[in-house]
């Protein structure tokens, strides 16, 4: 009977476990990809030019049957299929080089059970997103981030209610308001940085209370900080900087007290803070508040707090009197700003122990440090990229530097002595300044033995402007000027007690240069007139398309890959009126060659650099006749050339309207002369140069039938560049959104 009665519970244990064991084997066969989404997906790839030369690996590579038994797209990489039906749910194609546009046929928006769709990092040329997104009803996650889409952001992002992560940031997109976000009520990750964006987004925004990370930053956003941000208790990043957000600080944003990023940089925010305030948030790791227009109060009771280890503090134009005590206590700094700001004295001697393995970059600009409390034999720091101390009031001599800097910026204090000879090891420099001091001396030795150094492969922006150096150039010329001419950026010696004796190769390798100020050098010899026909950068430019000089390059912190980018800005005095410009459109090329020893006459090869707009080449020592190709096109009409007869404009027949007889514009008034666009500069809204600028001014000895008296007299017609300055874009890579 036992033996029966477990026979019998046997068969119901077995009648009821087989099912499960069959459920589980039949789900253990992946289900293989559909052959429709198979094909969509080679089309998509067809679809689009992969960049392989920009690395080695590319997801798209691997889109191809061969190689796989069946052809099964589930398999390949960045492709990910639901098991039981082999729906193509998945889509990740980040950083995959792809280069084409997107348009509403793209068999992308036949995937329709796509949940994860991420295109990060591709270039998509200008599209706009297709509205058909908004049929990809089941997204949860969607990146389209720094992919080069321009156009609308379409209103149907709104139809997909069922996302928990948005990136649009990066990209160059139309204006919009982005008021439908606030539909996208399961969002905890929203991106919109840098897309155009304006007007008041929070409101839209108050019922996203699931968000952990919201980057709002680089748009047009106006509105106040609302209190009711501090109901976003899950935030740990909020980056509202570069808007136009106005009015205080809620007290409300203390209280998010996981915050691990807080950005409310560059806006118009106001009042008075303590800086313990902030200190508060203990799980802070970055902390930008720089240049708005409050205050940050530093006390001593900042010290009885449990202060954050920061990896990035920004505290910039926050009118702080003095170095903030916590600091000397932080060893995790990456990014240190405390620039634009009015503290006084010397820089505190804790400050080489700060940070001493993780510092990159070291902002003290444009306040009133007069020195080092005490200076370092050999600065700690072994990963000092960055280090900017210019216009402060600091005096002796020139400040240490560890061998890893790339970028030195020194400009407009009142340092004085030798330029010391270890500057000649910094063979990773990319930009040294250190213009507008009394350094005096002799020019170190690797100006005249190049070959003993390394070479400054990276240079690209020199300038000892504005000092007392002295000595002379050798012949041939430096390898720094070599590298540094084949990066179409700056060079700068003026102003210095420089003698060069020229020979036919001096100028020889400056094919790229397209803004050369070599003023007060005391060039001895006659103009390199074979040389002109070098200078390819000089010839022609591209004006399809607007861009400014720039510089770019990239370097490693330990925790953090940066990306940098120098634009340069200027100074023009014009009639006496100084005008700033942010930047300079990389059309702009300019010559100065005054206020040296050059001699013989104007070579006639000097009308082949026709892209010139800026030639300086008063007191000095020419001679002969000013070739009839530098004057050229319409007289201006202005005062001073009123007072001309035409006789005085005979010999040029490049030269139209009046009053000579050979009219160029029809009667009325003249057309604008050309500009070149200023899109984020100072002063005007356009940069115009009309008539090329040509100064020979006295000294020169030309002779020519057109008075040049009084035309090009620079005491009296001032128009010239007087300083190129730079500014440092950030890019930081890491977390995107």
């Amino acid at each position: 009977m036992g033996l029966l009665l477990q026979h019998f519970l046997l068969k119901c244990l077995l009648f009821l476990i087989l099912p499960y064991f069959l459920t589980q084997c039949v789900s253990s066969v992946q289900r293989p990809c559909l052959d429709s989404e198979r094909s969509a997906l080679l089309q998509l790839k067809e679809s689009f030019i992969l960049n392989r030369s920009a690395s080695s690996y590319s997801k798209a590579d691997s889109w191809k049957l061969d190689g796989w038994i069946g052809g099964d797209c589930c398999s390949w990489d960045g492709v990910e299929c639901d098991d039981n039906t082999g729906h193509v749910i998945g889509l990740d194609l980040r950083s995959s080089f792809l280069y084409g546009s997107i348009d509403s046929n793209s068999t992308i928006f036949q995937l329709h059970h796509l949940r994860r769709l991420n295109l990060f990092d591709n270039d998509f040329n200008g599209s706009e997103i297709p509205s058909v997104i908004g049929n990809l009803s089941r997204l949860s996650q969607l990146d389209l981030s720094y992919s080069a889409f321009s156009g609308q952001i379409p209103n149907t992002l709104a139809n997909l209610t069922e996302l928990t992560y948005l990136s649009l940031s990066e990209n160059d997109f139309s204006p919009s308001t982005l008021s439908w976000l606030g539909k996208l009520s399961k969002l905890t990750i929203l991106g919109v940085a840098s897309t155009n964006s304006y007007g008041d987004v929070l409101p839209s925004l108050k019922n996203l209370t699931r968000l952990t990370s919201l980057r709002l930053s680089r748009n047009q956003f106006s509105s106040q900080i609302l209190f009711w941000l501090g109901n976003f208790t899950r935030l740990t990043r909020l980056d509202l900087g570069v808007n136009k957000f106005w009015g205080l600080v809620p007290e409300s944003i203390f209280t998010l007290i996981k915050l691990e990023f807080l950005s409310l940089w560059s806006n118009l925010l106001n009042g008075t803070y303590k800086l313990k305030s902030f200190l508060n948030l203990r799980n802070l790791k970055q902390l930008q508040l720089s240049g708005n227009n409050f205050s940050l109060l530093t006390t001593t009771t900042v010290m009885n707090v449990t202060v954050p280890k920061f990896t990035i503090l920004t505290l910039a134009s926050c009118n702080l009197f003095e170095f903030p005590n916590f600091l000397s206590g932080q060893d995790e700094l990456e990014f240190l700003d405390l620039s634009r700001n009015k503290i006084h004295g010397y820089i505190p001697k804790w400050i080489w122990g700060l940070s001493a393995q993780t510092l990159g970059v070291l902002h003290l600009k444009e306040n009133f440090l007069t020195g080092f409390r005490q200076p370092a034999v050999v600065p700690p720091w072994t990963n000092l990229r960055r280090l900017d101390l210019g216009s402060n009031r600091l005096r002796g001599n020139l400040p240490i530097l560890p061998a890893s800097i790339y970028y030195y910026f020194v400009s407009n204090n009142f340092l004085q002595g030798e330029i010391p000879s270890m500057i000649c090891t910094l063979s990773s420099i990319i930009v040294l300044d250190i213009s507008n001091n009394s350094f005096s001396g002799m020019i170190p030795p690797f100006f005249h033995q190049p070959a003993v150094v390394p070479p400054w492969t990276n240079m690209r922006e020199l300038d000892l402007g504005s000092n007392r150096l002295r000595g002379n150039l050798p012949i041939p010329p430096l390898q720094f000027t070599i590298t540094l001419s084949q990066t179409n950026l700056i060079f700068d010696l003026s102003f210095n007690i420089f003698v060069v004796c020229l020979s036919s190769h001096y100028f020889q390798r400056w094919e790229a240069m397209k803004v050369v100020d070599v003023s007060t050098l005391r060039f001895v010899g006659c103009l390199p007139s074979h040389q002109f026909r070098r200078w390819e950068a000089m010839k022609v430019v591209d004006v399809s398309t607007l861009r400014y000089l720039r510089a770019n390059a990239s370097f490693e912190t330990p925790g953090t890959s940066w990306m940098e980018n120098i634009t340069y800005s200027m100074t023009m005095t014009k009639t006496g009126v100084v005008t700033n410009y942010d930047k300079i459109q990389d059309v702009l090329v300019a010559m100065d060659l005054s206020r040296n020893r050059f001699e013989c006459g104007i070579p006639e090869d000097i009308q082949i650099l026709k892209a010139v707009q800026f030639l300086n080449l008063s007191i000095n020592l020419l001679s002969g006749s000013i070739p009839s190709s530098l004057l050229t096109g319409p007289i201006p009409q202005d005062q001073q050339f009123g007072t001309f007869e035409s006789n005085s404009f005979e010999g040029n027949l490049g030269l139209c309207g009046k009053p000579l007889s050979k009219k160029f514009y029809p009667e009325g008034p003249s057309p604008p002369p050309p500009s070149f666009s200023q899109r984020d500069g100072g002063g005007d809204s356009w940069f115009e140069f009309g008539w090329k600028t040509i100064m020979l001014g006295f000294g020169s000895g030309v002779v020519n039938k057109l008075v040049l008296g009084y035309l090009f007299n620079p005491m009296k017609h001032k128009w010239f560049v007087k300083y190129f300055g730079r500014k440092l874009h950030n890019r930081r890579r890491g977390r995107r959104n």
